[in-house]
């Protein structure tokens, strides 16, 4: 089945932002963008970050949550990108723990940076010499033009190299969230 042109849009990017990109510009686009997430939640009272608004389904809590719970496991990942070895198992889209609300506010934000640290520590490993023959099993998930007019997700698996996986799951994934957590924050509490 051929790619909607939205999916084609995306594998676009991992290509050019990532594949064909130096090492130190993925590494700089990382860091940048972790720094702006932490410090966009380093400062919320947990009340507001465990508030629902009508912009999200989740509330602050519940992205970060998701993305601790999704990029724990891209730091084994991007390591054995990173030494030549292929990845089967994708991370799920939209993982999260099984009671992310129940969990400490502060002690997530700290999970969080620890996380980052380790993944910005992996590719400071990274050199453009690295090989880019190891593949890891990604599930893409873009929103796509249906024929109503409408928006919708669409998901599928792809398999792409470390600086490819740097650039989706540790780049633009973070920027999509770092977008949802403005929207959450621009919006007012939802009523009870």
């Amino acid at each position: 089945m051929p790619l909607l042109p939205e999916q084609q849009q995306a594998l676009d990017y991992a290509r050019k932002r990532g594949t064909e990109a130096p090492a130190e510009t993925i590494r700089s686009r990382v860091a940048a963008t972790y720094a702006e997430l932490e410090a966009l939640i380093e400062a919320l009272p947990a009340g507001v970050a465990r508030e629902h608004r009508e912009t999200s389904l989740w509330s602050i809590q519940e992205v970060v949550d998701h993305l601790i719970e999704s990029e724990r496991p891209g730091i084994e990942q991007l390591a054995q990108l990173l030494a030549g070895r292929d990845v089967d198992a994708a991370i799920p889209a939209s993982l999260q723990s099984a009671n992310p609300l129940a969990l400490d506010w502060s002690e997530l934000r700290h999970e969080l940076h620890r996380i980052h640290q380790e993944l910005l520590s992996l590719l400071a490993t990274a050199t453009d010499d690295v090989p880019l023959t190891a593949r890891a099993a990604v599930e893409m998930v873009v929103k796509c033009a249906q024929p109503d007019g409408s928006l919708a997700p669409v998901s599928w698996r792809e398999h792409v190299d470390w600086k490819a996986y740097s650039v989706l799951l540790l780049h633009a994934h973070n920027r999509q969230h770092i977008a949802q957590v403005q929207r959450i924050l621009s919006a007012p509490p939802a009523q009870e």
